[in-house]
């Protein structure tokens, strides 16, 4: 068994870059500031270097709790300051009585600029107010090129980070037994619907593994993936321990309340 049968065929191209940085720090004694990486991506890194004695990696998306997060792979003998990660907080208003504006209204417009998703991180958009954490190198772009959103002009400013207000997730765990792991019968399992419907939503292009649009019902889910099914929420599946007698899977998953 090799290294990369760890991991889906797909992830292999992050790995080999990961590896790289790794190689980096120890033998050329570089360090490296990742780009916002999702939660699996930050999973990745830390399995492949982890905290050794030479090299060590940070992550940090400007806020505690944040979802995605830039890292930090440097020498041992290298120090970074939280005040020193090249994070900036956007953030901007609209009038809320006269115009509703979405998530998905925000994350358009920045995509829609030219932006690439790897450039910013959490992003709230709540009561009148936007709220953006970008890579500092990205701040002036965004505040050159990002003028509106939906039916609302916007004006980015700047903030210090400790003004990030991000709103608290619940997660619910809980555990069963499932037939196997395709992804259609995992989803059913966890969402609590028909393996039918689970099977419809994957069809349809609702479902996301890993960040990644997946559209085959028979897609093997493993022990760590990170599900998404619009309309129904995010989930994981955090633990395969072992089988019945029945040859049932006994698992662990997580769900957003």
């Amino acid at each position: 068994m090799t290294l990369y049968d760890h991991f889906r065929p797909e992830e292999r191209p992050f790995i080999d870059q990961v590896l790289t940085w790794k190689e980096n720090a120890e033998l050329r004694h570089q360090d490296k500031m990742t780009d916002f990486l999702d939660p699996r991506q930050q999973d990745i890194v830390q399995s492949l270097i982890g905290q050794q004695d030479d090299v060590l990696v940070k992550m940090w998306g400007g806020a505690t709790g944040t979802e995605r997060s830039r890292a930090y792979i440097h020498p041992s003998y290298l120090v970074l300051d939280p005040d020193e990660w090249p994070l900036t907080l956007l953030e901007a208003s609209y009038p809320v009585k006269f115009i509703q504006l979405s998530h998905r209204d925000v994350l358009g417009a920045l995509m829609g600029s030219g932006l690439r998703r790897e450039k910013f991180g959490d992003m709230t958009v709540d009561d009148g107010r936007i709220q953006l954490i970008v890579a500092s190198e990205s701040a002036d772009y965004v505040r050159m090129n990002v003028l509106s959103a939906g039916r609302a002009t916007i004006d980015f400013q700047e903030r210090s980070l400790d003004h990030f207000h991000l709103p608290e997730e619940k997660w619910i765990e809980a555990a069963g037994t499932i037939s196997s792991l395709r992804l259609d019968t995992v989803l059913a399992q966890i969402y609590r619907v028909s393996r039918s419907k689970a099977a419809d939503a994957v069809e349809r292009g609702l479902v996301k593994v890993n960040w990644r649009q997946t559209e085959q019902s028979a897609f093997v889910v493993r022990e760590g993936d990170h599900l998404s099914v619009r309309g129904w929420g995010r989930s994981r599946l955090l633990m395969i321990e072992g089988t019945t007698k029945k040859e049932k899977i006994r698992a662990r998953w997580a769900k957003k309340g």
